[in-house]
């Protein structure tokens, strides 16, 4: 199984390659990452032996582009430019759980303090429970989605005063 770290890391290397593709096995699952003819990153969802697959490969973009469409943006919100917050997104499409079970207090409430290795919630995609960390040290200020919503790639999740 591909931890989400793992996948994240061969994104980057691939930014960073004229790969167009890459395609690894690992005790029987397989994961398969193609460049777009755009530049984005297609990334197939991991394949798991006798398991079978649904859903369409997930489409990264590496830069934004603007060839007659609208692109979102992705400029700080006034708050946390004022407050130099970071802002912990979400690394897929999925489901976000704030614990992990519908009877469980939630990982962090706001003014919670946070470690780097701090879990904060849950992203299920694909019936997969993918526990999602801070990544940084410091204090939750806001929790900007509500359990059991819906969440996009890159969609920001919480903000947290650095320390």
């Amino acid at each position: 199984m591909f931890k989400l770290d793992e996948i994240k890391e061969l994104i980057e290397l691939m930014d960073k390659t004229t790969l167009h593709e890459l395609e690894i096995e690992n005790e029987g699952s397989r994961l398969c990452i193609r460049r777009s003819k755009n530049d984005g990153v297609f990334v197939q969802p991991p394949v798991i032996a006798g398991v079978p697959q649904i859903g369409v490969p997930t489409y990264v973009p590496t830069e934004p582009t603007n060839q007659g469409q609208s692109v979102e943006s992705t400029v700080p919100s006034p708050r946390e430019q004022e407050a130099n917050l970071h802002t912990i997104v979400s690394p897929m499409v999925g489901t976000f759980y704030r614990s992990s079970s519908p009877d469980a207090n939630p990982y962090v409430n706001i003014g919670d303090k946070v470690g780097v290795k701090t879990t904060v919630c849950i992203i299920e995609a694909m019936k997969l429970m993918n526990e999602l960390e801070a990544e940084v040290k410091g204090e939750i200020i806001d929790v900007l989605v509500e359990n059991g919503q819906l969440v996009e790639y890159g969609q920001p999740l919480f903000l947290v005063k650095p320390e």
